[in-house]
């Protein structure tokens, strides 16, 4: 795919124990993959001293070669890369951290999760009248006339829930929880269907984002673990 670089207008700032790494009102943005951009910034916004380089490079067929560096600030360690050369020159010198290895990541004052936003991502959430129902191995998990159908810029329609419409004799509790940056954290439901536990078969936003409160409390289902029925109201 071609890599499509532009400006960022946020402030964006990166931490490793306690120590701020990278402090930027002008990163770029880099869309590596289809999905997300990544946050590369200027040299002179990065505290340099405290990257090392490792001596080893990782090839991109797009990008070149990046030089790979271990960030260390007391007893915290990141990763991050940097293109000395590149067939993308916007990029050339700028420095790009590992997300998952570093403790905070801000957009202006706010911290942000997983990735960096996408400016050109949307989510649209509207009431509805259709009917949805939710099966499982011909079980019956939901069944709704009112649910929230959430569109999201390059994804399926999500269909949410409420709780009152499940069925919650057959789901139970998951311990685990993702974070989107656009929603916010969720946590997870596996069903018990037949006599065996399928695990992680939906989740819900308890306490989402501002922008995405309509889905407060409500659940919605993977199309690829249940089976999703959806008719006109």
């Amino acid at each position: 795919m071609a890599i499509r670089v532009e400006l960022s207008g946020k402030r964006v700032r990166v931490l490793l124990g306690g120590t701020v790494v990278a402090d930027s009102y002008a990163p770029l943005l880099v869309w590596e993959g289809p999905h997300y951009p990544t946050y590369y910034f200027p040299p002179d916004d990065v505290k340099l001293d405290v990257l090392k380089d490792t001596g080893e490079t990782k090839h991109s067929t797009s990008r070149g070669d990046a030089h790979l560096y271990e960030v260390t600030v007391g007893e915290r360690h990141g990763s991050a890369s940097r293109y000395l050369e590149s067939p993308i020159p916007e990029i050339v010198g700028y420095v790009r951290f590992d997300w998952a290895s570093m403790d905070e990541w801000l957009e202006e004052d706010e911290p942000v999760y997983t990735h960096a936003r996408d400016p050109y991502a949307r989510i649209d959430i509207l009431s509805s009248s259709r009917h949805v129902v939710v099966t499982l191995d011909g079980v019956i998990l939901a069944d709704t006339h009112q649910p929230r159908l959430l569109f999201e810029t390059g994804l399926p329609t999500r269909y949410y829930i409420p709780m009152t419409d499940l069925a919650l004799d057959r789901l139970v509790p998951s311990p685990s929880v993702t974070h989107c940056p656009y929603k916010g954290d969720a946590t997870y439901w596996s069903a018990t269907v037949g006599g065996r536990v399928i695990e992680d078969v939906a989740w819900t936003y308890r306490y989402p984002l501002p922008e995405s409160l309509k889905i407060a409390g409500l659940v919605a289902f993977y199309p690829d673990k249940t089976t999703i029925t959806v008719t006109p109201a």
